[in-house]
């Protein structure tokens, strides 16, 4: 029988896009605020992979990723989760933009063995966490790289995107050692 111990704690990300850079503004400070200081930011990204957000976020999409100083329990990425969706609807609800959707938050963490990401909706490879939340397994780390899979988006498999979460990888990865976790 296997023993039963606490998870390693994760590396916190929150993905944040939108065509409106004082949005991706709002979303730093609202998630630095809740979630405390940030330890990496991206540059910023066009989001060009695809038009799907296109008819609620309009055109010219940009996304921008932030990782956060204290690791965390895996197990609070439903709990996250519906904290950037009441987010989002804030935002939206300040009237600043015309479109439905201003802003697009997507938490999620890495694991040194992979990125995870929490969503709102089922599909065959995500796993309910409760709530209404599914958390998938976005890419694996392996052999000193990123690897995508059948169900990875697009962005998610760019080389400026990955080497962003290879510096995260790392940082989490002298955050463990440093507390005595690996």
């Amino acid at each position: 029988m296997g023993v039963v111990s606490p998870p390693q704690p994760v590396l916190l990300l929150l993905a944040a896009f939108s065509r409106h850079r004082e949005a991706l503004e709002w979303a730093k400070a609202k998630a630095s605020g809740a979630w405390g200081q940030l330890a990496l930011e991206s540059p910023l990204f066009e989001f060009r992979e695809t038009d799907y957000y296109e008819p609620t976020m309009g055109p010219g999409l940009l996304k921008k990723f932030f990782a956060f100083g204290e690791l965390v329990d895996p197990g609070r990425l439903a709990d996250l989760k519906i904290q950037t969706n009441g987010w989002e609807r804030e935002y939206a609800e300040l009237g600043l933009h015309p479109e439905v959707r201003p802003l697009n938050l997507d938490p999620g963490y890495i694991a040194l063995g992979k990125l995870v990401l929490a969503s709102t909706k089922d599909f065959s490879h995500r796993i309910y966490l409760g709530r209404g939340i599914y958390a998938e397994v976005t890419l694996c780390y392996r052999k000193g790289n990123w690897e995508a899979l059948p169900w990875t988006f697009a962005d998610y498999r760019r080389a400026d995107y990955q080497e962003f979460f290879s510096q995260c990888r790392e940082y989490l990865h002298r955050q463990l050692r440093e507390a005595g976790r690996l």
